[in-house]
């Protein structure tokens, strides 16, 4: 493992896949580092919330949405040139309401078994966790 010479930053991400196993993406809105580019919801882990509680947190802000339950899927690392993050990755199976952008940003269904998202750019950190949810269902 490498050493950081950075703080890191803990940000919990959410895979929502729906009944018709669709995943969700969202757009990066202006103002936000890599604005436009398409991502996985979530965002920071404030200081004492449990990667949960974060999530249910940040998709209540950003999608409008409550979720029941997460799955631990992954934890992975990336170096932005803006932040060091660990990104502590959730497959949400089960929530209550419709997403929608609640902060102005588009959001977009993907097909799980497509070769690749319909929409970019991604987030790089993106694409590790799509690579293997991808495997994971093969």
């Amino acid at each position: 493992m490498t050493e950081i010479n950075r703080p890191v930053t803990e940000v919990a991400a959410g895979i929502l896949i729906n009944q018709d196993g669709k995943y969700l993406l969202g757009q990066r809105p202006e103002g936000k580092p890599y604005a436009g580019y398409w991502e996985v919801p979530g965002g920071k882990i404030e200081a004492g919330e449990t990667v949960f509680e974060a999530l249910r947190r940040e998709l209540q802000e950003e999608l409008g949405i409550h979720i029941d339950s997460c799955e631990e899927f992954m934890v992975l690392e990336y170096d932005y040139p803006h932040a060091y993050v660990r990104l502590h990755v959730n497959i949400i199976r089960s929530w209550q309401g419709e997403p929608i952008g609640c902060e102005g940003q588009q959001l977009s269904w993907q097909d799980l078994l497509a070769e690749k998202p319909s929409v970019e750019p991604l987030l790089p950190a993106a694409w590790p966790m799509l690579e293997k949810l991808k495997l994971s269902l093969s």
